[in-house]
This record gives C-alpha cells, structure tokens and sequence, in this order.
C-alpha cells in the first residue's frame, strides 16, 4: 500500500505560479499511474491532470492545458504539478491519487485507489 502527501500549496496572486509536490512512501512512485484532482467549495473533486507511471502519457483537464504542467521523479517518489498563470478560478484543495499501473493516464477519480489528504490553493489579490 502506498501512501501519498502533498505539499507546496498556499496563497498565489493572478498570474502567478505554484509548483505541488505529491510524495509517495510504502512502495515505489513506479509503481503507480497518479494524478491530480481539485475540490472548490460548495463543489465535487474535479479531475486536473494524471501522469502513467513511466511518464510516458498526461492528460489535462481543457481548462489548464498550456498552463500547468504534470510531471513525475521516480527516483525521488515523487509527482509535480506545477501551475502558471494561475486564475482565481483555480482556488481548489489539490489532491494527488494513485493506481497500481496499467501504463496509462487517467481522468476518471473511480480509477484511483490511494489519496492524499489535499493542499490549499487560493489565488487571489
């Protein structure tokens, strides 16, 4: 079993840029295709971006294509987001989960079998 613990979140200005960082323990990253997902207030967890184990496949939500980027260490257990030009749109707990690999990216959350617990981002001036 793996376990997952994001940091890097906190209070960014439009425009502005953060970079989360998702570690994981128990087993190796390699182990796992992972993703990122976000929950506002008042709103259901929101697929963001996912990575398959080796790197070799991403998928983005539409509303952040060209402006974060998924990407992934193994060798330090280790999954990144980093987010430019950020909205204040984007404010959201940020989670990362992961799935035994099948060496593929995946949006959908019933796929994923490990969570985070979620770090806070808030955009705003």
């Amino acid at each position: 079993q793996v376990q997952l613990v994001e940091s890097g979140g906190g209070l960014a200005q439009p425009g502005g840029s953060l970079r989360l960082s998702c570690a994981t323990s128990g087993r190796p990253a390699s182990s796992y295709d992972m993703g990122w997902f976000r929950q506002a207030p008042g709103k259901e967890r929101a697929f963001v971006a996912a990575i398959s184990w080796s790197g070799g496949s991403t998928e983005y939500t539409d509303s952040v294509k060209g402006r974060f980027t998924i990407s992934r260490d193994n060798t330090k257990n280790t999954m990144y987001l980093q987010m430019n030009s950020l909205k204040p749109e984007d404010t959201a707990v940020y989670s990362c989960a992961a799935r035994a690999r099948l060496a593929y990216a995946s949006r959908f959350t019933a796929n994923y079998d490990y969570w985070g617990r979620g770090t806070q981002v808030t955009v705003s001036s």
